[in-house]
């Protein structure tokens, strides 16, 4: 029997709707559209068979399949929605407001029983960020934090608290995905120049220093994303300051650790300085991949070792996606970008397409792993709102526009359990589509009047890095160079390269010399001062005014300079003026020979 084609949930002015997935793209009839235009949030289940909305006036659940509805909520003011694991609790929030006479307010955070419609637990959740409880993937375990303390509780019982997790100041945690034992990772900020550290712990022991099975420290550290593989076997630890106190970045500085729960540790070094864009596992947990630097940003692929298994080079990108089944992943470029993609078979590291989605807001994989959705939503951008889905192999297979005077929203996928899609062999060729090709129309870049009837000149503002496999070849035992192997090398080649700049120029020297001194005499006249130490102070000063002007030239032939060239070409003009004027044995009219 073949899999179920995915849903598409799409909510926007136009109200809420659901699409069926490739191949026919056409509007569900199952579901009926929801044409009110207050739908403030949508949410399905983690299997895809129950969705829930807030119509502005109730909070909605039906199952998928049959559109029956099973329960409705009196929430009109609900913006957040949430399904727990097995799909026994909805937890729906709204923004909290303390009453007019300055006391606590109604609780905002309430956990229904999906099947029953009761109430089990309201709570005081006063911010957005992390508002929706975290569950164990069987919903034996539960946990919030609150006042700096991560609370849990069991099978669902809210009215008591079975175990408490208690440090300095717990600002964040993350619970483990999979099976049994539950692993809980918790973030510690640092405070009167103590460093910042995670510790994980396995449920529910976290009673002495001991208990804990990994434990991380590290300073600047502002804010931290903790991201877990699909094992539960390591945490990648994303610390993150607001100020970059150099001034290098926009962005701040951000440093990225590795953690495993047996309690290894490591701060991944990443060969280019700048900014962490984004940072993904692969779902089979044993590789991960980066995107880092200034722009053009590097993406590289480490393995548990936190070595580089490949790098992807140099590009417009700060995003990363791996397909559900890992084997395909894709580096995109979006926001302030142009909406490149590259979509890349990680089995083989080759490419296998270059699409792009201009004005791209939200990118996100089908779950059967060969469909891409890109949409363009508000209000990060109030024009050109639609979504288009790809195949992975570049070609458009559906474009939905929104009318000028709509906007759209959000866009979301029906998820489905691992094991429903199967994996498929990866495809070079794009498939066919009845839609034109996307492929945006070459733009050149502006020239001002006085050079378009000219030639065109190259002028990078620098060389793009390609791709580089970092794995030892097969049959080779040649392990790849770690980063101070491959800086002591790359300052090995630097000395030779000016051993042998120096020979040439020795080599150009002595070819000068034998044709001066073929040369009649009066066709070359030389100016000495008759003192054998002057005469060679002049020639010295001669030598470095003509470096001087070899790098005028090549400034001047549009070569972009190094800083260090054209601080040397300022401290040799400095070195000169300085040495003529104050050394006495140099006479004025010798400086003017100059």
């Amino acid at each position: 029997m073949a899999p179920p084609a995915p849903l598409l949930a799409v909510r926007g002015s136009e109200g809420l709707f659901m699409v069926n997935g490739p191949p026919s793209f056409t509007e569900s009839t199952v579901f009926q559209r929801d044409f009110g235009k207050n739908c403030k949030a949508v949410a399905f289940s983690k299997d895809g068979s129950l969705f829930a909305w807030c119509s502005g006036e109730k909070v909605n659940v039906v199952n998928v399949t049959s559109a029956g509805l099973l329960q409705s909520f009196d929430l009109p003011k609900a913006v957040c929605l949430e399904f727990s694991p097995k799909n026994n609790i909805l937890a729906t929030w709204q923004a909290y407001s303390a009453a007019k006479d300055g006391s606590a307010g109604a609780p905002n955070l309430q956990l229904h029983d999906v099947k029953t419609g009761k109430c089990l637990k309201s709570f005081i959740q006063k911010k957005m960020q992390n508002w929706c409880p975290c569950w164990a993937d069987d919903e034996s375990i539960c946990a919030r934090n609150v006042n700096n303390e991560v609370h849990f509780f069991e099978n669902n019982n809210f009215n008591t608290i079975a175990n408490k997790l208690h440090l300095q100041k717990v600002n964040d945690f993350v619970l483990s995905p999979g099976a049994q034992p539950t692993k809980v990772a918790v973030y510690v900020p640092g405070s009167k120049g103590a460093p910042s550290f995670v510790r994980l712990y396995q449920y529910p022991n976290f009673g002495g220093p001991q208990s804990a099975l990994a434990n991380k420290s590290f300073f600047k550290a502002d804010k931290v994303t903790m991201l877990w593989n699909k094992k539960a076997t390591a945490v990648l630890v994303i610390a993150s300051t607001d100020v970059d106190k150099t001034g290098a970045s926009y962005y701040g500085e951000q440093t990225l650790h590795y953690i495993a729960t047996n309690g290894e540790s490591a701060i991944v070094q990443l060969p280019k300085n700048g900014p962490i864009y984004d940072v993904v596992w692969n779902p089979n947990s044993v590789e991960f991949c980066a995107v880092y630097g200034f722009m053009p940003a590097k993406a590289t692929v480490f393995n548990l070792k936190c070595d580089p298994v490949f790098d992807f080079g140099t590009g417009p990108r700060n995003a990363a996606y791996y397909s559900p089944h890992g084997h395909i992943l894709v580096l995109a470029g979006f926001g302030n970008l142009r909406g490149q993609m590259e979509v890349w078979d990680v089995k083989n590291y080759k490419l296998i397409s270059k699409p792009v989605a201009s004005d791209s807001t939200y990118f996100a994989w089908c779950p059967d792993g060969e469909h891409i959705v890109t949409a363009t939503c508000a209000p990060r951008l109030r024009v050109s709102n639609g979504y288009k889905i790809w195949h992975y192999t570049g070609s458009v297979l559906h474009n939905y526009e929104v009318p000028s005077n709509e906007e759209m929203w959000q866009v979301s996928w029906q998820p489905f359990l691992d094991g429903v899609f199967p994996v498929k062999a990866v495809k070079y060729q794009a498939v066919p589509s009845e839609l034109p090709s996307a492929e945006p129309k070459p733009v050149q870049a502006y020239r001002p009047p006085a050079l378009r009837n000219k030639p065109v000149t190259s002028s990078k503002l620098h060389e793009d890095e390609p791709p580089q496999n970092m794995k030892p070849q097969s049959g080779s035992s040649e392990k790849p160079l770690s980063k101070t192997a491959l800086k002591n090398q790359k300052k090995h080649e630097a000395k030779k390269a000016a051993k042998q700049e120096a020979k040439a120029d020795c080599s150009q020297e002595s070819t000068q010399s034998s044709a001066s001194q073929n040369t009649p005499r009066s066709a070359v006249p030389v100016v000495t001062s008759g003192d054998p130490e002057i005469d060679k102070k002049i020639k010295n000063l001669k030598k470095k005014l003509k470096a001087i002007e070899q790098l005028k030239e090549q400034a001047a032939a549009g070569k972009q300079l190094e800083k260090n060239q054209v601080l040397l070409r300022f401290v040799q003009f400095t070195c000169i003026l300085c040495q003529g004027l104050q050394d006495s044995k140099i006479p004025l009219y010798a400086l003017f020979c100059l």
